[in-house]
């Protein structure tokens, strides 16, 4: 039996199996950064955010150093955080355009956020221990999202991540293991009955690529337009 996307939540937060990542979180917390002096660090691994019902999976890398490893919430208080809340509330997945802090009153709508890591790696370069260990959430958390229809692999490793959990649990696609690129769609036939899912690629929204050009809005609120029409047909 599935636990809840609550209960597996909690779990995260408690989770000791990168030591190292603890480690390297807590100190980030402790020295901080000028512009967040005065702020608590949230300092330990981050929680998915969402609920049980949604249809819509996010995927991303990692929480930030000064970002999600600060706020405690996944894709809160930074840049990438401030691109993705507006992407999703300009999509009706979100309550408001902003993600900036725990109770701030952002919510997400008929969606789920979550990470291939959830502890902030050193350079942002998790490595494959570290993401092996870690998976195991993300297979729980799938256990416990039975309306789930379609996905969004933020980045390279989001989107291989989501790849290997969705072939873990059952799903599978004809045409080999699929590739990572912006706007790319695979759909994963159904496993034991379960309405086949699709997955969507999407460039991470960095500051590397946002503040180059690789990532416009233009291009973000695409994959979640398509991803909108994708739900309706479903």
């Amino acid at each position: 039996m599935s636990s809840s996307l609550e209960t597996i939540q909690r779990r995260v937060v408690r989770c000791r199996r990168c030591p190292e990542l603890r480690a390297y979180c807590r100190r980030i917390a402790r020295t901080g950064k000028p512009e967040f002096a005065g702020q608590t660090y949230w300092g330990k691994p981050v929680p998915s955010l969402g609920r049980t019902s949604a249809r819509l999976l996010v995927v991303g890398l990692a929480p930030a150093a000064h970002g999600g490893n600060r706020t405690g919430r996944m894709f809160t208080g930074d840049g990438s955080a401030a691109w993705l809340s507006r992407a999703m509330h300009r999509a009706g997945f979100a309550t408001a355009p902003k993600s900036i802090h725990r109770g701030d009153g952002f919510e997400l709508i008929d969606a789920v956020i979550t990470a291939a890591l959830r502890c902030a790696p050193p350079a942002n370069k998790p490595t494959r221990d570290q993401l092996r260990k870690c998976a195991v959430h993300m297979r729980a958390e799938l256990a416990a999202l039975p309306r789930l229809r379609v996905a969004i692999g933020l980045g390279k490793i989001g989107f291989d991540a989501a790849v290997d959990r969705f072939r873990e649990a059952g799903y599978g696609i004809p045409t080999g293991r699929p590739r990572f690129g912006h706007g790319v769609e695979y759909a994963f036939a159904s496993p034991n009955g379960r309405t086949a899912l699709s997955l969507i690629g999407c460039y991470h929204p960095s500051r590397q690529n946002t503040n180059t050009g690789t990532l416009t809005e233009d291009m973000l609120d695409a994959v979640f337009s398509r991803a909108r029409v994708l739900l309706q047909d479903r």
